[in-house]
C-alpha cells in the first residue's frame, strides 16, 4: 500500500483520496476510523450539553431505560439508544457486547473467558464489562479468532 501526503495551500479544504482495485474491509475500517475522528457525539452532564470524541468512550451502557457513555473517568448522559450507536458506529472499534452495553475494543486492555461461556472485558481505565455468549462469536470473528 503507498500513500502520498500533500501539503495544501491555506484556504483549501483537506482531502482523502482513495484509488484501490476492490474496497475491502481493511479500506472500509481506514474509511470509517477518519470519519468517526471527525464526529462528535453530544452528552448530557446535569442540563449542560458537551460534545466529546467517539474515540474517547470506554462504552456506552443501558440502565433503566436511559443510556450512559462512560470515559475514563468521566460518565455522561446521552439522548440515543443503543440501537442508533450501534448502527452509527458499525464497522468501527465499538462493538455490541450485550443487551445493554457497546464496548470500544480500542480501550480493552484484556479479554479472558468467564463463566457460562461469557467473556469479560478488562478495560484500561480498570473497569470490567461482561460479553453475553450469545455475542462471543461476533467479538471472536471482529477480533480474527
Amino acid at each position: 500500500m503507498k500513500i502520498t501526503i500533500v501539503d495544501r495551500e491555506d484556504g483549501e479544504e483537506d482531502e482523502i483520496i482513495i484509488r484501490c482495485r476492490h474496497v475491502n474491509e481493511q479500506i472500509l475500517k481506514l474509511v470509517y476510523a477518519v470519519k468517526a475522528g471527525q464526529e462528535k457525539i453530544t452528552v448530557m452532564r446535569g442540563e449542560d450539553y458537551i460534545q466529546i470524541a467517539p474515540g474517547d468512550v470506554f462504552y456506552f451502557e443501558a440502565v433503566d431505560n436511559r443510556v450512559f457513555a462512560y470515559l475514563e473517568k468521566d460518565v455522561y448522559e446521552i439522548k440515543k439508544r443503543l440501537y442508533e450507536l450501534e448502527k452509527r458506529f458499525s464497522g468501527t472499534d465499538f462493538f455490541r457486547a450485550s443487551k445493554s452495553c457497546i464496548v470500544n475494543l480500542a480501550k480493552v486492555s484484556s479479554l479472558s473467558p468467564a463463566f457460562n461461556g461469557r467473556f469479560e472485558a478488562r478495560m484500561k481505565n480498570g473497569e470490567s464489562v461482561m460479553i453475553s455468549r450469545q455475542y462471543v462469536a461476533v467479538l471472536k470473528e471482529k477480533l480474527g479468532l
